[in-house]
């Protein structure tokens, strides 16, 4: 694998600016300069192009796999600009004025966007994973290789490399620049932070300056900030550095030549934000929930964020306040200069949050969902909508919940380290050990004993160098861990005897990543001087951490997959140790890599009918842990379907109605698949109808039923020989208009994308009756109209034909009698007169009256209305 110096050598390309909370990470760094290249072309055309934006700051969505420039003034998007392939992917972005440049942690890929054109001019592949980091500041580029402690600058109008670089020990942490144009870097394995001044650049464009013409970047500065082998976060600040040890549980201020030390009351590691704005840095310690406010003449105010869990970001000071997010809630808690909660600023979603002060604004993103926010220097805070339509289009689909946090284990004191091993040297030994269980509370340290002395060491920096021996003399050292809950049991290491019959180093070392996560580290025999070699001690080296790696009687080491970060760049060095116990100085550095194994296992998968199509089930997932490399794609198989998608979910067809099926998700990558994750679903089946129960009046009946929908959306309807189907509700329809007294089998159907389901039900109307209605008039024989049938007409005669034939009359109805009534039939006019409210008509009915015979409908009020049209015609 490349390293910075390989780059550089070749035809370089070009870089770029601030990164956010970590390492901007690269393997080839001769492409990532030659993705930046087109970025940083023509520096006056991009300052007119972006001279009326300097209040905006550019910021990523992963869903929608954009950018959005946000208007710091008006709180809205005016610019995006999507990067392809890289939805859902984690992305580092680094800008100024004049460049903008993304990386990609989990392809590795870096894209440039000339800001001129607003385009994106350049893509490139990158090893992905973390440990190189580009940094700009004006003019002055620099690239920072953490793991090997390469630091280089480039010619920003060419990316031609300046003068030589800077060298230092591996594992070295920092890389950014303060507000006067520094940059610094620290170094844990010595506890000294350094700054480096940016050359004058050569008249010429592109033309590298050649060694010793003066032109290279300069360590101007170096101080003693810790004890060696201390675990150091650095924040740059407006004109100068703080280093926080998380080891001994100091802030060390170094500015305008001095060095000030303030001891801070932690119990657990603290972390810094990248770069510090203002007089006052903030240590944020996660596992306290508490921020101590550290002010430029070592005054200390602490306060606790509210709410529980560790998942806080490091604080960031703006404008006279803190602000201080939490990534588990989606929350921002505001606090002013005296450490009181006076604002709560609540997100819509969990997940990252970047919090970064640019351009006289503080930008709140969350790259995981549509929403970011802006706050002013007044701390006015607005809602930015980085979706809007009114800018882009169309909005993406809706994340995946989050997977529920894990349960909070038992604190506890560390266990012993484990493996606690020496190496006698020339009147020195080198002690290491494999890490302690922390039982629940970050290891802030380990402590080292022996030999009258006493060592402290962070964390990640499981080996340490014990000078000052006698060669002769037989030591042995202790190794103890220290947590939040104090000192945890010492392992002791093997005897050694310091000599000055030391054997060499191996010559060189490589490594090499394997696809079943290990990695192999292989060197050339080293010359025992007049002894055997023994073995071999390997160390790996990181960014801001070195620990062991493992020991071999071989020439070569396997690290055992899961030892090593995946997606995190090392590198490697070797220590002779010959048969007398006595140990070499380190080997090389070697190559880095990045060790990488099969994606995990798919996250909260989710299967589930598709309502609306016929065999089809819907299969959604969070992503798979990368595990190093990029996941390239999914293997979904359901119900022996298979198939391969590249995003997070899919639908499948064609699986047969009313199926079980058992549904399967395997992410690849370059090492393969990974485990399967497993859900079942069952597809829309055919709806199954059961009928409750019925009920009729004489012209309506009402059918009550249930309907299992097989998963699907049903319509429902009745129906009837003879009558339209009625749509209704699928538990209850009524069907109108029926014939009085009449059985009716009625059929229930349900309807869904599968199929139809019925059921039937038997109902008769109930029968139709009416009044003989004849009421007496109010004058002379009127009076007695109605009382009796006589001879000639009067009302309520019944006839066996439509019609008043004497011959063909067969009875009279007493007023108020109740007759059956079965239809209606139209013939001669008859009018009642004042005897029943002027009611005239041409239908007569028949009724049940000595058989089925006739009665004029201006003589009988029919039930429930009187509606003559509910009668069927005779």
């Amino acid at each position: 694998m490349a390293t910075i110096d390989d780059a550089v050598r070749t035809d370089a390309a070009r870089p770029r600016s601030r990164f956010r909370g970590s390492l901007v990470t690269i393997a080839t760094v001769a492409a990532l300069l030659a993705a930046m290249g087109l970025t940083v072309l023509g520096l006056g055309a991009a300052d007119n192009a972006v001279a009326s934006y300097d209040a905006s700051s550019w910021l990523w969505s992963a869903a929608r796999s954009e950018l959005a420039r946000v208007n710091g003034v008006t709180a809205r998007v005016d610019t995006r600009v999507e990067v392809p392939a890289a939805r859902r992917h984690p992305m580092q972005v680094t800008q100024t004025d004049r460049l903008l440049i993304l990386r990609d942690l989990n392809t590795g890929q870096v894209s440039s966007l000339d800001l001129a054109t607003l385009q994106i001019t350049a893509t490139t592949r990158t090893t992905p994973g973390l440990g190189v980091n580009v940094a700009l500041h004006e003019d002055a580029a620099f690239v920072v290789d953490a793991v090997q402690g390469v630091v280089r600058q480039l010619d920003p109008r060419s990316l031609a490399p300046v003068g030589e670089p800077v060298r230092y020990p591996p594992g070295i942490t920092g890389g950014s620049f303060d507000g006067e144009g520094r940059l610094w870097i620290a170094v844990p394995s010595e506890g000294t932070v350094s700054a480096i001044t940016a050359a004058t650049l050569p008249s010429v464009p592109a033309s590298a300056a050649p060694a010793g013409a003066g032109l290279s970047p300069k360590q101007v500065e170096t101080y003693d900030v810790a004890e060696a082998s201390h675990e150091l976060v650095v924040s740059t600040l407006d004109d100068g550095v703080a280093v926080l040890d998380r080891t001994a549980g100091t802030l060390v201020r170094v500015q305008r030549g001095e060095v000030h030390t303030t001891p801070l009351p932690m119990t657990a590691p603290g972390t810094l934000p990248t770069r510090t704005s203002g007089p006052v840095v903030p240590v944020t310690v996660a596992d306290e929930r508490k921020v101590h406010a550290v002010g430029a003449g070592g005054e200390v105010r602490a306060f606790t964020v509210p709410g529980t869990g560790d998942r806080l970001s490091p604080a960031v000071a703006w404008a006279n306040r803190f602000y201080c997010a939490d990534e588990a809630t989606g929350t921002v808690y505001s606090f002013d200069a005296n450490g009181q909660l006076v604002d709560t600023i609540r997100g819509k979603a969990t997940g990252p949050l970047e919090l970064e002060v640019r351009e006289n604004h503080l930008f709140i993103n969350a790259p995981d969902t549509s929403t970011a926010r802006v706050v002013d220097d007044k701390h006015q805070v607005r809602e930015v909508d980085k979706y809007a339509n009114d800018v882009l289009g169309g909005d993406p689909p809706p994340a995946p919940p989050p997977p529920p946090p894990p349960k909070k284990p038992k604190v506890g004191k560390p266990s012993a380290p484990r493996s606690v091993t020496a190496a006698a040297g020339n009147a020195q030994a080198r002690v290491s050990w494999r890490p302690a269980a922390a039982n629940g509370a970050q290891i802030i340290r380990y402590v080292v004993e022996g030999a009258g002395q006493r060592h402290e060491v962070g964390a990640n920096q499981r080996a340490v160098e014990i000078k000052g021996l006698t060669n002769g003399e037989t030591y042995r050292f202790s190794v103890h861990a220290v947590n939040a809950k104090g000192a945890g049991p010492a392992r002791t290491s093997n005897p050694v005897t310091p000599t000055a019959a030391v054997p060499d180093p191996p010559a060189s070392v490589t490594a090499q990543e394997r696809p079943d996560g290990t990695v192999l580290v292989r060197w050339p025999a080293a010359n025992g001087q007049g002894n055997t070699i023994a073995k071999y001690v390997v160390t790996a080296s990181s960014a801001g951490a070195n620990a062991p790696a493992g020991e071999s009687r071989k020439t070569e080491l396997v690290v055992p997959a899961g030892e090593l970060e995946y997606g995190t760049q090392y590198a490697f060095t070797v220590v002779s140790v010959n048969d007398k116990g006595a140990g070499s100085a380190a080997s090389p550095v070697s190559n880095t890599v990045v060790p990488y194994a099969a994606p995990g296992q798919p996250v909260g998968l989710r299967a589930s009918t598709v309502a609306n199509q016929p065999g089809t089930v819907a299969v959604q997932w969070s992503p798979a842990e990368a595990n190093g490399r990029p996941v390239t794609k999914y293997l979904v198989d359901v119900g022996g379907r298979s198939s391969e998608v590249t995003d997070t979910r899919t639908t499948v067809s064609g699986l047969g109605n009313g199926q079980n099926v058992t549904v399967k998700v395997k992410a690849v990558n370059e090492a393969g698949p990974g485990p399967e994750a497993t859900a079942t679903a069952r597809t829309v089946a055919e709806p199954r109808v059961t009928v409750t129960g019925s009920s009729a009046t004489a012209t309506a009946a009402t059918v009550t039923f249930t309907v299992d929908a097989g998963g699907g959306q049903a319509s429902c309807s009745l129906s009837t020989a003879g009558e339209p189907a009625k749509t209704g509700p699928c538990s209850s329809i009524t069907m109108s208009g029926l014939t009085p007294g009449t059985k009716y089998t009625f059929t229930v159907t349900a309807s869904n994308a599968a199929g139809k389901g019925t059921a039937t039900r038997a109902q008769t109307t109930d029968a139709l009756y009416g009044i003989a209605t004849c009421n007496n008039g109010p004058d002379g024989d009127q009076r007695t109209y109605c009382n009796k049938d006589v001879d000639g007409r009067n009302g309520n005669e019944i006839f066996s034909v439509t019609r008043q034939d004497n011959d063909r009359q067969v009875g009279w109805a007493k007023p108020g009698t109740r007759l059956k009534a079965y239809c209606k039939k139209s013939c001669d006019n008859v009018d009642s007169w004042i005897y029943n409210n002027q009611k005239q008509s041409t239908w007569w009915v028949q009724v049940e009256y000595s058989g089925k015979n006739y009665i004029p409908w201006a003589w009988l009020n029919l039930e429930g209305g009187d509606n003559i049209n509910v009668l069927p015609t005779c």
